[in-house]
């Protein structure tokens, strides 16, 4: 039995493997309200339980990229969704503030290989022409996630108690491993691939030999990370992924304690800036190749897209000050939106950039910039909106996305492109 467009099966599992991601990730948040109620805990407190797992997220960011390279991408991806379901079932049984912290740190040390064994498939199965929408339609899990866990998560916590969200979230994990040891391996040893699918591909995707684990002689993440092409995408995940972590983690809280929302109208609203979220990444991702394939050289064409995403960011400092909870909501969709066409080709660049054997730990080394961002944001999102107010915080995700823009045009010109395209 053969599997027609196989490719585009492969794309839609890592789109739920994201969404399963993310629906883990911030279940915690629609919940918080509860756990900090029955747990003693206030918003500062709040703040440390989500810094220690964007430390634990930072620390195994860059460690992920290297273990998926010298696992592969298959056995690599089993271990890493293994690992976060389990840490997230550990949250159903926490007692306190260190338990909870426990079973935080441990999700956060395992939810980073995710995107860096995502990024190695779509290198195994894209050409460089349709990578930017491989990678837009897998971060679309990402928003997916964040839009089925308010309501999934509240219905769930109102009918059986906050314990059994966690625990359904984490099952689902355990599924979709079980049906990507089923189906998964790179195309030229894949079962399910029709051959004249693979005849018609095998040109324009890396080679056999490309897809094999690494060894340590021939991945030198010293290197990688002392290319300036890495360093650079360190630098822009630093200031730009903080602005969604904060969307999912604090969205929640924001419209419980500002906008004066129940969990019941959080499951019913929060969802709607990740749809935004959803159609950011696709629409990203397909523009970027429409581009390359109308003549635009591949390096001009991903800056413009990212450019584009980072422009329509300022709505955030709009949330704030808008009368009605409905208007906070659509300027955070904006957010949302322009992250996504952002994220869809800004994640892309390691497999543009890099050796396939190097894309795993160049996505690792980028992701850990930006989970070091997370970690400061967290911190000082707590301590702001505590003694001060949200609008700070806006006016941040507001403008670090076009600095970024600048800052990504003036360290990575295009003749860094020049062997990877």
């Amino acid at each position: 039995m053969k599997i027609p467009k196989m490719r585009w099966v492969i794309a839609a599992m890592l789109c739920m493997a994201t969404m399963i991601n993310y629906a883990d990730r911030l279940t915690l948040a629609v919940v918080s309200v509860e756990v900090r109620n029955e747990f003693g805990m206030t918003e500062q407190d709040y703040s440390y339980i989500l810094a220690l797992f964007m430390l634990a997220y930072a620390i195994m960011y860059a460690g992920s990229g290297y273990i998926v390279d010298r696992l592969g991408t298959r056995r690599g991806f089993a271990v890493f969704i293994f690992s976060w379901s389990l840490a997230q079932m550990m949250h159903a049984f926490t007692r306190g503030k260190t338990s909870l912290g426990a079973a935080r740190f441990a999700l956060g040390l395992t939810e980073p290989g995710n995107w860096p064994a995502a990024a190695k498939a779509i290198a195994e199965w894209f050409p460089a022409s349709q990578r930017a929408l491989g990678v837009g339609i897998f971060n679309a899990g990402s928003s997916l996630g964040s839009a089925i866990a308010p309501p999934m998560v509240a219905v769930i916590t109102l009918h059986y108690g906050w314990r059994a969200s966690f625990i359904f979230t984490a099952s689902l994990g355990f599924v979709w491993l079980s049906f990507w040891l089923l189906l998964y391996n790179p195309p030229h040893r894949n079962r399910w691939l029709r051959q004249s699918e693979y005849e018609a591909m095998k040109d324009h995707i890396r080679p056999p030999e490309e897809t094999l684990p690494a060894d340590s002689n021939t991945l030198n993440w010293r290197r990688v990370i002392g290319m300036r092409q890495c360093y650079t995408l360190i630098l822009t995940r630093f200031f730009t992924d903080p602005v969604i972590y904060f969307v999912i983690f604090w969205l929640p809280e924001y419209l419980r304690r500002e906008r004066g929302f129940d969990l019941a109208l959080v499951g019913k609203y929060a969802w709607v800036p990740f749809i935004f979220g959803d159609l950011g990444y696709v629409l990203g991702g397909w523009l970027s190749g429409r581009l390359i394939r109308s003549g635009w050289s591949l390096p001009r064409a991903r800056k413009f897209v990212m450019l584009l995403g980072a422009s329509v960011m300022p709505a955030a400092m709009l949330a704030p000050f808008v009368s009605e909870a409905w208007m906070a909501i659509a300027a955070i969709c904006f957010v949302t939106f322009g992250h996504a066409f952002w994220v869809a080709n800004l994640q892309t660049l390691p497999t543009d950039l890099f050796r396939a054997t190097e894309v795993g730990t160049a996505t690792g080394f980028s992701g850990m910039g930006g989970a070091i961002g997370g970690v400061l944001a967290q911190l000082g999102t707590g301590y702001i909106v505590t003694h001060f107010s949200y609008a700070p915080i806006f006016l941040l995700a507001g403008i670090f996305h076009p600095l970024s823009a600048a800052l990504t045009y003036w360290l990575l010109p295009d003749r860094y492109f020049k062997q990877r395209a």
